[in-house]
């Protein structure tokens, strides 16, 4: 966003909160400020903190990035009535798509096919957050007597993560395709779809693989989907980028899931194929201008993948694993893109998404994308935290992922046959026992009970205001 920002002649500035305090857009931003301590509640949820740092500092607009307040209504109408752009759809779209609930039925309504969401359905059932994704306020319930703690459980994180306890229950589909289509709109009435991201590679409801195209979809899915997104947006007057999610069956058809009215993590895959800058779009679009291409002038060429790099263990049932990333190297090469928040001596706070940085590769064709894919991974190198490059490896290589037979349950059919890499522990437990050795010999002497704190230099065009 900084980027697309300097490319388009715009000042920016950050916020941070006590955590981020050393994080990277802090560092590439012209100003940065800080907004309060670590938990989201009392920082990067807080409306009013937000909008005074943008009153204080002359700003005229403000981006909500992926998550957090992106697709809270109360929100945007803060911005407004402070004087400020709000770079994302206006508070009457996204209470109609951004809550799932009012969603499914402006879905239904368009006869956009959308799944029977009802408890008479029988179990299993999904408990989700109305006003959130990223898999937040997510809860599997497989039989009655867990309906109360499961409620009380995703209600719980649906607050901490969205600010809003509100949830929803839909029936659970065991193995369907998760396809999304990636739409634009200006305020003069356009609205185009660029194509759909296939995110059926998932862990604990969340995404770790997307794709652009997706290798189910044919020419004719495609359309069928990109209108049918088209005319949820159009109905709700929804201006800016946004997602409409479906989920896909054996059968090949698609049911409507959600909309997020937000930009999303995967776009760069997108990005990729369709050589459109989503960001730029969305400042332009925000800038009251027009849209300066059609639906006709959208083009598909090549295939892009995604692999999320999260600060998790795989080993471990993904557990987060915070802490000081000690090393990082990322691939380059042709057609390699690297976005990432973090470098070395960053640290991956524990209040947070895991999120370190996302891989992307192009190819000519999905095979080709695959194999500078694995390279690419190959390559990256990440020491501190555990993260997810081995599961990533081992998906990129399973026989089905290859052949483009992908669900949601992939990951899964994948898991009990990941180990650790070989000699990995034996390793540590040489190298434990080696310096075992040279303290007892005396070679070693105790060192500072913690290592000093890596302090952000000054640099021109960065101040560190107050809010």
């Amino acid at each position: 966003m900084i980027r697309a920002c300097r490319e388009a002649g715009l000042a920016t500035v950050a916020v941070f909160s006590d955590a981020d305090r050393e994080a990277l857009h802090v560092r590439m931003a012209d100003e940065a400020h800080p907004i309060g301590p670590a938990e989201p509640a009392a920082s990067y949820l807080s409306i009013d903190r937000l909008v005074h740092v943008a009153k204080a500092t002359g700003a005229d607009a403000i981006h909500p990035g992926y998550g957090f307040l992106s697709e809270n209504p109360q929100f945007a109408e803060a911005c407004l009535a402070a004087g400020l752009t709000f770079i994302g759809p206006p508070a009457s779209a996204m209470r109609a798509m951004s809550d799932k609930t009012a969603a499914r039925r402006v879905a239904t309504g368009l006869k956009v096919p959308a799944a029977r969401l009802a408890r008479e359905v029988g179990y299993p059932v999904m408990i989700k957050a109305a006003m959130g994704g990223g898999g937040k306020g997510m809860r599997l319930v497989r039989e009655e007597r867990e309906l109360g703690s499961a409620l009380r459980l995703a209600r719980a994180e649906a607050v901490a993560a969205f600010g809003n306890g509100a949830v929803y229950i839909e029936r659970y589909l065991a193995e369907p395709r998760h396809i999304e289509i990636q739409i634009l709109a200006d305020a003069h009435g356009t609205v185009v779809h660029l194509g759909e991201r296939e995110c059926s590679i998932q862990r604990r409801h969340q995404k770790l693989i997307e794709e652009a195209p997706s290798p189910l979809v044919d020419e004719a899915m495609r359309t069928r989907m990109g209108e049918a997104a088209c005319r949820l947006a159009a109905a709700v007057g929804y201006v800016n980028a946004g997602t409409v999610e479906f989920l896909v069956d054996g059968d090949r058809n698609f049911y409507f899931l959600e909309m997020n009215t937000r930009l999303q993590v995967e776009h760069p895959v997108t990005e990729m194929v369709t050589g459109i800058d989503i960001v730029r779009e969305q400042l332009r679009i925000a800038a009251g201008e027009r849209l300066g291409f059609g639906q006709a002038d959208v083009c598909l060429r090549g295939a892009a993948i995604e692999c999320r790099i999260n600060a998790e263990d795989p080993f471990a049932d993904f557990l987060p694993s915070p802490g000081t990333i000690t090393r990082l190297s990322a691939p380059g090469g042709p057609w390699v893109r690297n976005d990432s928040g973090a470098d070395e001596g960053s640290a991956v706070p524990r209040f947070y998404d895991t999120l370190v940085a996302k891989l992307i590769c192009w190819g000519a064709d999905r095979e080709a994308a695959i194999g500078r894919m694995a390279r690419a991974l190959d390559e990256y190198r990440v020491v501190g935290v555990r993260s997810t490059i081995p599961v990533l490896r081992r998906v990129l290589a399973d026989p089905d992922f290859t052949a483009g037979r992908l669900s949601t349950g992939l990951l899964d059919r994948i898991l009990p046959g990941l180990r650790p890499a070989s000699g990995r522990h034996r390793t540590i437990a040489l190298i434990a026992a080696a310096l075992t050795a040279h303290a007892r010999a005396g070679r070693l002497q105790p060192g500072p009970a913690s290592p000093p704190a890596w302090r952000l230099g000054a640099r021109p065009g960065w101040r560190g205001g107050r809010a």
